[in-house]
Formats: structure tokens, sequence, C-alpha cells
């Protein structure tokens, strides 16, 4: 069947579905990869990739384009749905004929609500799709592919689940797709090189994070990996398909995992004098973090989330303050640069514990950091946390924008100071004297860079006046 992969417009200069596990539209415009419905693209045939926010494709231009095709397949995300919904049942109207298969971990972890919500879904795959829509694609009968959930006489027949795929070798490389279906200069991230490709090198995350979305409700906890040649091979291959490429990034759950592994792709990726970075944990110890910089990283993307320890249990961080603080005084040593990730609305957060984060992430000093609003996605811990203890409001989880606003409030923490929070810890890390001149001496020097950062500072700013007005309004309701 003619297949379009789609990654939606569910909002202008939306990042939220086919590579991203925050879904959300940033403070700062940013795009990651799709890289999941890469696989199947390069499976399939006739086939095409679209992935319509970083493209500036609209609803009507994906509505025409869906026109010349008979398999549409659509990940998908929660804030994103409802958008979702509209745009398939827009697609169907002008290409009846057309199948329309949902994927996601949305769809993954609610299949019975995925379907009833609209008759325009034929079909959803759960968890990892690739061989499941390739299997549709090529004609397979329904009742025969594995893990997928579909209407039959009136009713809901869920398939077998499928098992999650351990040969990660025998996929194709995503960097090929993009090169046949994507612009590279239209993916941007704040820390990351421009232009840059991401992709996988493993599957899963063995840590038990309540909050994670992709854990939880699609990748799997197992830990599966790809040969170290294959990953040192697509690499080469990306350098040799973009030759102004900057860097490549690991979009693993976690790539600096089991330290065997983890030397051994170093070993690999040293001697083609490449430039990459990766997502890692704190508990990457001194000589592999020697071994990842000898080999060419740059940056590590590492999940502090909070800086209180009674929230690190609460979450099953498997990762204490003191940990973190070890983990960037090597960094430093070493040359690394950090992007931290942290998280306001956790459970157990107050106030004083906001306080306490943004402190932690002072000391800690990290290149760049991201602020986000803690979300209780549909399949996770932390969703059947609020749930059962009522902090669950009936609020979105974004604005009509699709930049993400609170749907928890705690009884010393409400909807309104979660927002305050974030900007103010924004502001207080930012705003200060050595980071200013970090910000300003980088962009002295790079005329890319400068005209990126004052793309970056104005989009903030807008942001930022928006989140004061819903606080305002919040605060006076």
């Amino acid at each position: 069947m003619k297949t379009l992969l789609l990654n939606p417009p569910s909002f202008e200069n939306f990042d939220g579905g086919a590579g991203s596990r925050w879904p959300a539209r940033r403070e700062i415009t940013s795009f990651w990869y799709p890289v999941w419905l890469a696989y199947p693209a390069g499976m399939i045939k006739e086939s095409r990739l679209l992935d319509a926010s970083p493209h500036g494709v609209t609803p009507a231009d994906t509505i025409q384009i869906a026109k010349d095709y008979e398999l549409i397949v659509l990940f998908t995300s929660t804030p994103g749905f409802e958008n979702d919904i509209r745009l398939a049942e827009a697609i169907k109207d002008v290409n009846p004929h057309a199948k329309i298969g949902f994927v996601g971990p949305h769809p993954s972890v609610q299949p019975e609500e995925t379907l009833r919500a609209s008759t325009a879904i034929d079909f959803l795959a759960r968890r990892e799709f690739d061989y499941s829509v390739t299997e549709y694609a090529q004609g397979r009968r329904i009742e025969e592919i594995e893990g997928i959930s579909y209407r039959k006489n009136g009713g809901i027949v869920h398939n077998p689940d499928r098992p999650p795929l351990t040969d990660l070798d025998s996929l194709p490389f995503a960097v090929d797709i993009y090169k046949r279906d994507l612009d590279i200069t239209r993916y941007t991230v704040p820390f990351l090189l421009h232009p840059f490709v991401a992709f996988y090198s493993s599957r899963g995350c063995p840590a038990m994070c309540s909050f994670c979305l992709w854990p939880q409700t699609f990748s799997g906890h197992r830990w599966r990996t790809r040969g170290s040649a294959s990953v040192a091979a697509e690499v080469s291959r990306a350098f040799e398909l973009f030759p102004g490429l900057k860097e490549v990034f690991f979009d693993d759950d976690t790539f600096a995992w089991g330290k065997s592994r983890v030397l051994d792709i170093c070993a690999h990726l040293k001697p083609l004098k490449r430039t990459w970075s990766c997502t890692c944990r704190v508990h990457a110890d001194y000589d592999m973090l020697k071994a990842m910089k000898e080999a060419g990283c740059r940056l590590l993307i590492v999940g502090f989330e909070s800086g209180d320890p009674e929230i690190l249990k609460n979450i099953r961080k498997g990762a204490t303050v003191e940990q973190a603080h070890t983990f960037m005084k090597n960094c430093k040593r070493l040359g690394l640069a950090v992007h931290g990730d942290f998280i306001v609305g956790l459970p157990g957060e107050t106030p004083e514990s906001i306080l306490r984060t943004i402190q932690f992430a002072e000391q800690l000093d990290s290149e760049t950091i991201q602020v986000s609003i803690a979300h209780p996605y549909p399949g996770t811990g932390f969703d059947e946390y609020v749930r059962a203890n009522a902090y669950l409001t009936d609020d979105d989880m974004s604005d009509e924008l699709g930049h993400q606003l609170p749907n928890v409030e705690y009884p010393r923490l409400s909807r309104q100071e979660i927002v305050e929070a974030v900007e103010y810890f924004y502001g207080r890390y930012y705003f200060r004297p050595r980071i200013i001149f970090r910000i300003v001496r980088k962009a002295l020097f790079d005329r890319t860079e400068r005209a990126r950062l004052y793309k970056q500072a104005r989009e903030y700013f807008q942001l930022r006046a928006r989140r004061k007005i819903f606080a305002r309004t919040k605060k006076h309701a």
C-alpha cells in the first residue's frame, strides 16, 4: 500500500510526536527527529515520511498530501490527540477509502478509548510498531498482525502483544530516510549544534522513574542495544549523506547505561573523529565519561529533575543529589558540556522544594537547562499517583498553542504557583552575570549563533508574557 508516515501538525511549531519524550511546544522552537516513523518508512516500499511542523506543513496542506495515499500512519500524543482526531476525520472526508492507523504512547495505553474516539481511525498499533504497520502495508490479514487493535462486528479486537524487538540491527538506517524525505536544516534544538541528526543506539530504559513517558508506555524497561559496529556505521553514513552536518545525537532513553557497552561503542566511534552528543544519567563514572569525551562526545543531556532528596525518592529516580554533584565535577574536569533537565510539580513538591531545586541547579551550573511542568501522562506511575490522591485537575495539559500548562495541583502548590515557579527558575538561573557572559561570549564570535540566540530570546519572552497573564488570571479567579 502507498503509505504516508505522518508526524502531524497538532499545533503550529509543536514538537509532540515521534521523537519527543515531553510532547509540547517549547519555550524556544525545537524540533526532534521523528525517529520512530523512520524505521517503517525504510521498510515499506511505497512510503513517505512527512514531519509536518518542522517543514511548515499546515493541516490543510497535510490533508491535500494525504489524498494520494492508501494508508496513513499517524503518530499522536496526549496533548495533540483531539486535534489529530479532527485531522484524521478531515483526511477521511477527502480520501474515504484510505486506511488510517494511530501509533504512539497515547493509543498504546488507551487503545479502547482511542478507537472509540472516532470512526476515522481504522486501527492502531500498540507500542513498538515497526513491523506491525509494515505488515499491514504489505497486505497481511489484520487478524494475523501482532500488536494491532481494531474494530470488528461492532466491537474492538486486541490482537496479542508484539514482543519487544531485540534485533535492532535488522532495522534500516534512519538517516537514509532523513535524506530521502526530510530537510535537516529544519531541525533545531537550542543546545545542539546546527545542523544535527538524531537516531537511536538502543531501546528501552531499565530505570523506573515514575514520571517518564516512554519506558512505561512505549519502549519498555527492557534494555536492547544495537551492535557497536552498526552504530558507528550509521554515524559514518550520516556524515556522508549530509556534508554540512555538525553533530550526531544519540536520542536513546538512556545512552550511557551499561559501562562495558559504552566503552565498546566509544572504541568504534573514536577512529571516526566525529562530534556527537547523547543522553546520560548521573551514575556514569569518570572512566566512562573520559572514554566518551575521547571518542568525540561534546554534550550530555541529563535528567536531574529535582534537588530535593525526598522528591527523587518519590519518583523512583534511582539517583541522589550527591551523585549529581560528583557527576558534574567530572564533566567539568573533562570539558563535557551538560544540558540539565529539571521538573516542577512532581510528587511531594512544595514552594520550599522548588527553591532547593533552583539552588541545586545553580550549584551544578550546567551549560544550559530546561525546566518542564510535571505532566501525568496516561499509563505512568505519576498518573496513578495523582489520580489516587485526587491531585489531577480537569484542565488541559497545554494551551491552545500547545505550550505546557499544569493539570495537577497539590495542597501547598497551586497551578498558578507551578507556572510562576517555572518562570522564576528560568529567570534566576539565566539572568546571572556569569551565565549572561557565557551566552554573549558565544554570540560575539559566531554570526549564525548570534542570529539563533536573538530568535530564541524573542520566543522565550513572548511565552514568558503569556505565562504571566495565565498566573494573573488564576490569581484573580
